[in-house]
């Protein structure tokens, strides 16, 4: 009994995606944010939080086509290495950095530090 509860908890640990334990899922925008930039992040993250990567990039980047801010960059950046995309992601984490605008989640990522050598 105790060995396949083992096999269970290490089953679990393995199905839980990296970014969910490390805290590196999408981000919600700042407080007076474009409406219609921020009902897209919202659709994301619902999108991302259901594992449609693809669904979600497309809402983040009407986000931030609505009124783009370092969320919705970091937000594309991270579906985008979801998808396989690292030169897209590494494009739209340096701007993710560039309009971060003090947002210490998005300037310590270890995802996007990793991605910019930084």
């Amino acid at each position: 009994m105790k060995k396949v509860l083992m096999v269970l908890v290490a089953l679990t640990f393995f199905l839980v995606p990296l970014t969910a334990i490390a805290g590196e899922g999408p981000m919600k925008m700042p407080a007076g944010a474009n409406a219609e930039a921020n009902k897209h992040n919202e659709e994301g993250i619902m999108h991302w939080g259901e594992g449609h990567y693809d669904v979600a990039l497309k809402h983040f980047q009407a986000a931030s086509k609505a009124g783009g801010t370092g969320e919705t960059h970091f937000n594309e950046a991270i579906c985008l290495d979801k998808l396989g995309k690292h030169g897209d992601a590494t494009m739209h984490f340096k701007a993710a950095k560039k309009n971060a605008n003090g947002n210490a989640a998005i300037l310590n990522s270890g995802i996007l530090n990793g991605h910019i050598g930084h």
